[in-house]
C-alpha cells in the first residue's frame, strides 16, 4: 500500500533526524525541514488513524491523561550507589577492589546526572515499557510520559530480542531556566532545581504536561540483553550508542589514582555541561568481576558515587537593589564583589524578601557567605558579623514601586511586596500577554512572542494600546507580514465584543480569575456598575470574600487603572455583561466534572451549569451536589461514590438542562 510505504519512510526519516539532533548533536537538516516532515506525517495519520502506531514520532506529544500509575516489578533491580565524600574514602574503595579482585581490573568514570532514574524495556527493538526506580524492586509505569522524551529512541535497529536499559531523565539547565521564566511570567511558584522539575514532570498523570517540559534522557547501564554478548561496561555503552541511545560520557582508567584526575576535571567543568550533576560515578568495567563482587543489601560493591561538596565562598556586599518582576513582586537582590563559585563568576544573589533580609540581618558593607542552591542559583547563607563595618545600617524595602512610583502592597501571607499598577513597565509583558490570553480577551495569534515583539518595537506600552495599533507597523515586525498583521488586528477588533466577564478577568486584579469574573459579570450589568460597587456590596455576592472585594475596589481606585479603562472606552471596547442567566434551577448546588465528556467540553459544561445558577468546583467534598462523570473518570468518581454523592451521566445531565 502506497500510504503505508510513505508512512514508514517518513517515520524512518524523522527518527534518523531525531537521533542525529538529540543523540549525536549533529543535525543534518534545518528545524523547518524537520517540521515539514512531521507536518506531513500528522496529515497522513489524521486521514488514516488506523495506521498510527505507539512508536510513531507523532506520539511524543502525549496521549490521554491517566487516572494513576500501575506498579512495575523490575526484572533486574535498580540499585542505588554508596556515596563517598572525600578522596580518602575513594582511595579506600580502590584498596577494597584491589584486595577483592586479584586479576587486573579497569574503572569507568562518568558524571552523575541529577535526574530521575528509569528502567527502559525493549522487545524486538520496540520500546514497550518504562518505569521509575521506586524502591529498586518495584517502580511506577510511566511509559506514556517517557514516549514524549524526544531523545529516547522508540525503535532501535539490530536490537536483541529483549533489552533493558537504565537511564536518567533530566531537564537541561537551558530548559529549566526557560520554564522558570515562563512560570514567573504566569505568576506561578518558581521550580527549585532541574532535578525536582524533571521528577515532577515525569510523574504527571497527563502526558501532555510531560511533553511540554522538553525533558531529555541519558543512559548509563545495560541492565539485561537476551543475546548476552558483552563482557565489559564500556562495551555495552558503545553498543547502546550504536543503537541510538544517548549515552553518558565515560573514560576508562587502570587505577583509582588516575580516576581522580577525571573526577576533579568533571568538578571544575560541571557548569559547562548541559545537565545538572552532583557527583561522579566510579565503576568496575568487567561484568564478570562485577558479578563476582555482588551487592550488599542496598548497593553494588563494584561502584561508588563521589559527591562534590557544595562550594561556599565569602564576598563583600556592595549594594542591595530592588527589582520588579513580571508579576509585580518586588525582589531584593544583593550586589557583591565578583567571586568564582561552582564554575561561574557570581556578582549578585537573590535575597527573596524583607523577612529573609531581617533573618540574615544583612547590611550594605557586610561580608556574606555565598553558595549556589542546586548548583545553579546563587544565595546568601549567612553574614559574618565579625567583619561588619561600623557604618553599616539595616536595609528596608521601599514603600513605592521603584519602576513606576505606584504604591506597593504586602501579600496576605506577609512575605512579598507587590506593585499595584496595571501599567507598570516591569509588568508590561505579563499584563499584556494575560490580557490577550484565552481565558481573558481571547485574542487569537497574540501570544508571548508577539507581545514581546510589539513591546520591543515600541508599539505597545499597555493593553489599551492594542486597540490603537497600525496594521502597517505590525506588518513590519520580524516574522509577521501583511497577512498575519491583518489577521492579528482583526482578532483584536473582534475582542472588543468579548464582554464584561472576559474584560474583568483580563484586568488581572488579584484573586479575580475567570470564575470570579463570571460571578461579577452575572451581578452587574456593565463595568460602570461594578466600578461603583462598595466593598459591602461586593462581599454580599457569593464567592466574593472581603479580601477579594478589597482588591477589586483598590484596583479600580488607582489612577493607572482609570487611565487604562478610559482608553479602552475610547477605543470602543464593550463594557456590558454578556452573561445570560436562564433560571435558578441549580441555585445552591455545586457540580464537579471528571473524566472525558463526549457531548461538551469542560468549559461548555461549566458555562451551562453557571447559566442556571449553579457552581463548578475542582474537588469533591461533602458539599458537592452532583458529579458529572465522563469516560475514564478517576479518583474524583471514587471519592464521590464513597461519600454517596449522586453521579450523573451525560444523558442525565442533558435531561436536567432541557
Amino acid at each position: 500500500m502506497e500510504i503505508q510505504k510513505e508512512l514508514d519512510k517518513l517515520r524512518r526519516e524523522l527518527e534518523y533526524h531525531n537521533k542525529m539532533y538529540h543523540v549525536y548533536d549533529s543535525p543534518v537538516i534545518s528545524d523547518y525541514e524537520y517540521d515539514m516532515l512531521m507536518q506531513r506525517l500528522k496529515v497522513i495519520e489524521a486521514e488514516h488513524p488506523e495506521l498510527i502506531t505507539p512508536e510513531s514520532p507523532t506520539q511524543r506529544i502525549g496521549g490521554p491523561a491517566l487516572s494513576k500509575f500501575e506498579q512495575v516489578r523490575h526484572q533486574v533491580p535498580l540499585e542505588s550507589l554508596t556515596d563517598v565524600f572525600s578522596l580518602d574514602e575513594l582511595y579506600a574503595f580502590g584498596e577494597r577492589m584491589d584486595s577483592m579482585i586479584p586479576a587486573p581490573h579497569r574503572y569507568s568514570v562518568e558524571p552523575k546526572i541529577d535526574g530521575l532514574s528509569m528502567s527502559l524495556e525493549y522487545e524486538n527493538g520496540v520500546f514497550v515499557r518504562g518505569a521509575t526506580r521506586g524502591d529498586g524492586l518495584v517502580g511506577e509505569n510511566v511509559t506514556e510520559n517517557l514516549r514524549t522524551v524526544r531523545s529516547l529512541p522508540l525503535h532501535i535497529e539490530n536490537a536483541p530480542e529483549r533489552l533493558i536499559v537504565r537511564g536518567e531523565v533530566y531537564m537541561s539547565k537551558a530548559v529549566f531556566r526557560e520554564l522558570n521564566e515562563q512560570r514567573e511570567l504566569n505568576g506561578e511558584t518558581l521550580l527549585a532545581n532541574p532535578r525536582n522539575a524533571a521528577a515532577g514532570s515525569m510523574r504527571q498523570l497527563d502526558p501532555k504536561v510531560a511533553a511540554s517540559r522538553k525533558l531529555d534522557i541519558i543512559c548509563f547501564n545495560m541492565q539485561y540483553s537476551s543475546d548476552g554478548a558483552y563482557t565489559g561496561h564500556a562495551q555495552t555503552l558503545d553498543a547502546m550508542k550504536a543503537m541510538g541511545f544517548p549515552v553518558v560520557p565515560y573514560r576508562e582508567y587502570e587505577n583509582i589514582k588516575d580516576c581522580v584526575e577525571r573526577i576533579e576535571w568533571l568538578g571544575e567543568h560541571r557548569d559547562e555541561l548541559p545537565y545538572d550533576m552532583d557527583g561522579a560515578v566510579i565503576k568496575i568495567d568487567s561484568l564478570a568481576q562485577r558479578e563476582a563482587l555482588g551487592s550488599t543489601a542496598k548497593a553494588p560493591r563494584w561502584a561508588v558515587a563521589f559527591k562534590y561538596p557544595p562550594e561556599k565562598k565569602e564576598s563583600k556586599v556592595l549594594d542591595v537593589v530592588v527589582q520588579v518582576g513580571r508579576t509585580g513582586v518586588l525582589t531584593p537582590k544583593v550586589i557583591v564583589e565578583p567571586v568564582r563559585l561552582a564554575g561561574t563568576t557570581v556578582s549578585a544573589a537573590t535575597l527573596h524578601n524583607q523577612d529573609n533580609i531581617d533573618r540574615l540581618d544583612l547590611r550594605i558593607g557586610d561580608t556574606v557567605l555565598l553558595q549556589k542552591a542546586g548548583e545553579i542559583i546563587p544565595e546568601v547563607l549567612s553574614v559574618n558579623k565579625a567583619k561588619r563595618p561600623d557604618w553599616a545600617v539595616p536595609f528596608v524595602m521601599p514603600t513605592v514601586c521603584p519602576e513606576c512610583g505606584s504604591p506597593v502592597l504586602r501579600d496576605e501571607d506577609g512575605a512579598a511586596l507587590r506593585c499595584t499598577s496595571p501599567e507598570c513597565p516591569a509588568q508590561r509583558l505579563r499584563n499584556i500577554a494575560h490580557f490577550a490570553s484565552r481565558e481573558a480577551m481571547d485574542i487569537e495569534g497574540l501570544g508571548i512572542s508577539v507581545c514581546e515583539s510589539l513591546i520591543n518595537a515600541g508599539l505597545v506600552r499597555s493593553a489599551a494600546d492594542l486597540y490603537y495599533l497600525d496594521p502597517q507597523a505590525v506588518a513590519g515586525l520580524e516574522r509577521m507580514g501583511e497577512k498575519s498583521a491583518a489577521n492579528l488586528t482583526a482578532a483584536i477588533e473582534n475582542s472588543k465584543q468579548a464582554g464584561l466577564a472576559r474584560l474583568v478577568c483580563a484586568f488581572g486584579i488579584r484573586q479575580v480569575g475567570q470564575k470570579a469574573a463570571k460571578v461579577l459579570a452575572s451581578h452587574f450589568e456593565d463595568l460602570d456598575a461594578l466600578m461603583a460597587a462598595s466593598v459591602d456590596e461586593l462581599t454580599a455576592i457569593d464567592d466574593i470574600g472581603s479580601i477579594t472585594a478589597a482588591f477589586i475596589t483598590e484596583w479600580f481606585s488607582l489612577p493607572q487603572s482609570q487611565h487604562l479603562i478610559q482608553r479602552l472606552r475610547a477605543a470602543g471596547v464593550d463594557f456590558s455583561s454578556h452573561e445570560e442567566k436562564k433560571d435558578d434551577r441549580f441555585a445552591g448546588q455545586t457540580f464537579v466534572l471528571t473524566g472525558t465528556l463526549s457531548q461538551y467540553t469542560r468549559d461548555e459544561a461549566s458555562a451551562i451549569i453557571e447559566s442556571f445558577g449553579g457552581k463548578v468546583s475542582g474537588s469533591v467534598s461533602k458539599k458537592t451536589s452532583f458529579v458529572l462523570a465522563g469516560e475514564n473518570a478517576g479518583s474524583k468518581l471514587t471519592k464521590a461514590e464513597s461519600l454517596g454523592i449522586r453521579i450523573l451521566t451525560e444523558e442525565e445531565f442533558a435531561d436536567m438542562i432541557r
